[in-house]
């Protein structure tokens, strides 16, 4: 019986852990508290190494200095700015009015508006209540059915999970590019390659785009098939199409400079994900802080901004570079051009900061970041205390030797992995999945032979899908609690399963497909 427990800890490690979150307690302690006991029973045992929890330190560390993961706050922040805005409302009502006499039009425009929403803030949650609280209404009184309203919101909001920039993305980049390296070491290659959060951003995009292109369809194909399902609706007589256009670019044109700003800094090279993530956060204030003050002369933002854009003409044009030898009298003249379009910007900047101080706003955004913040690196600090245990006691073996000698090679294991994560999707979090299973198995995948990019894009869209999978997806719930009292709970459940296999299609596609994920960051980066 001893022989048995001690042969088999790293199973019942597993089972511990499972049972832990079913009863509801935190993840976080259930991660790290299950780990040091298991750790401790196996010492007892004697077939754990007590000196392995040394390396619990620099994983600390490690993780705590990580100058990518660094943008996961600054990205959340950007996101919190913009939901405060009401940016987001703004669209879906001018969204709504431009699709709405199609049928099927104000569905659409609800999935257009969360595509948008999806590339600048990227925060589920505040994207579903928003668009329920908005969009359900109006989908509701014009005859739009229960279920389709449900499913169409939920998918439409949980587009920010794989549509970069994204929180979930910069930690599966994260994780896949240590999975990437230790795999290059199992095969014995010692000169390793790497992925960046830049390569798996250009990998999800095209993807993210075609999931939108499928939601799209899917409604349409409804509305035309079923028109009462979707029915249109009735134009506006009184507004000409001179004045609609430019309602919407007025609405459309912000955030979507923003999305240029930060994705194509880092699509383009020319910026890390921090100091694009940087650069978002600080574009999402100067957005919002004119609709926090209205009626307030909003020139400083305007001369902020075009500050910032002489600065990147002049560094384009002029080596800028301070404490050089003998610069040119232009040169010089040009870098002190630089100082004072610096102070301008900062000026606007300050001016933001504080119009968004005494709007009450600065203090909930940035406690809202810092939960967040806080939330995701101690899930992360846990896991590691779990994984370097699991590990210890020879579980990552266990699973490698389980699907390397599945039949039907790398496709069999795969397909076992992405049915396992689908599977904790029920139950988990991306960022426990992330955290928990997928340092486990992404190795041995990578070792197999499988292109790293794409296997992160198919994990991203699998993740995505769990904030959609009843009972315990965010997204139902987010909807649940800012839906009317006539959807119930069962209407989001079964209006969700369309969209859930929308998302297993959109799966297949990519599979089937690999190009697709490879293709822009091939033409970025290679």
């Amino acid at each position: 019986m001893l022989t048995l427990l001690t042969q088999n800890l790293d199973l019942l490690m597993i089972a511990a852990l499972c049972g832990g979150i079913l009863l509801g307690y935190p993840v976080i302690f259930t991660l790290a508290g299950t780990g040091i006991l298991f750790g401790l029973l196996g010492a007892g045992l004697g077939v754990f190494n007590m000196p392995l929890l040394a390396a619990l330190a620099p994983r600390v560390f490690s993780i705590m200095t990580n100058d990518i993961l660094l943008a996961i706050p600054l990205f959340v922040l950007m996101g919190v700015i913009l939901e405060r805005s009401r940016i987001a409302e703004d669209l879906l009502e001018e969204m709504g009015k431009l699709f709405g006499s199609l049928r099927g039009g104000l569905a659409v425009s609800v999935v257009v508006v969360g595509m948008l929403l999806a590339a600048s803030t990227g925060i589920v949650g505040a994207t579903v209540v928003t668009m329920a609280l908005i969009a359900m209404p109006a989908m509701l009184r014009n005859g739009y059915g229960k279920r389709l309203t449900s499913g169409v919101i939920v998918s439409a909001g949980t587009l920010g999970q794989i549509i970069p920039p994204s929180t979930m993305l910069i930690i599966l980049a994260e994780v896949m590019s240590s999975g990437y390296q230790q795999a290059q070491f199992d095969m014995g290659k010692f000169t390793v390659d790497t992925i960046s959060v830049g390569d798996v951003f250009a990998a999800a995009l095209l993807p993210g785009l075609c999931l939108v292109l499928i939601y799209v369809i899917f409604i349409l194909a409804l509305a035309f098939l079923k028109p009462s399902a979707a029915p249109a609706l009735p134009r506006e007589a009184d507004v000409t199409s001179r004045e609609a256009a430019l309602r919407i670019v007025k609405v459309l044109v912000p955030p979507v400079v923003l999305i240029v700003a930060v994705l194509g800094s880092i699509l383009g090279g020319i910026a890390t994900p921090t100091e694009a993530a940087s650069v978002g956060a600080v574009g999402a204030l100067m957005l919002a802080a004119p609709r926090f003050f209205k009626g307030r002369s909003n020139w400083p933002f305007w001369a902020a901004a075009a500050a910032i854009v002489g600065m990147l003409v002049l560094t384009s044009m002029v080596d800028l570079r301070t404490g050089r030898a003998n610069p040119t009298a232009v040169e010089q003249a040009s870098i002190w051009l630089a100082g004072g379009l610096a102070l301008i910007a900062f000026w606007g900047i300050f001016v933001a900061f504080w119009r968004a101080g005494r709007a009450g706003v600065l203090k909930p955004v940035l406690s809202s970041t810092m939960i967040v913040t806080s939330m995701i690196f101690a899930m992360m600090i846990g896991a590691s205390v779990f994984s370097l245990v699991f590990r210890g006691l020879g579980g990552d073996v266990r699973v490698e030797e389980f699907l390397t000698e599945m039949p039907g090679g790398q496709t069999t294991a795969l397909l076992f992995v992405m049915a396992i994560v689908f599977v904790m999707g029920f139950f988990l979090d991306f960022v426990e999945i992330s955290v928990i299973v997928l340092p486990i198995v992404v190795p041995i995948l990578l070792t197999m032979g499988m292109d790293p990019i794409w296997l992160a894009v198919l994990i991203a869209i699998n993740l995505q899908t769990s904030f959609l999978t009843p009972p315990f997806g965010f997204s139902l719930f987010y909807l649940r609690g800012a839906a009317p009292k006539e959807v119930s709970t069962l209407d989001i459940y079964r209006g969700v399963i369309p969209f859930v296999m929308l998302q297993i299609i959109g799966m297949l596609v990519i599979f089937q497909m690999p190009g697709i994920a490879t293709w822009l960051p091939g033409v970025l980066f290679d």
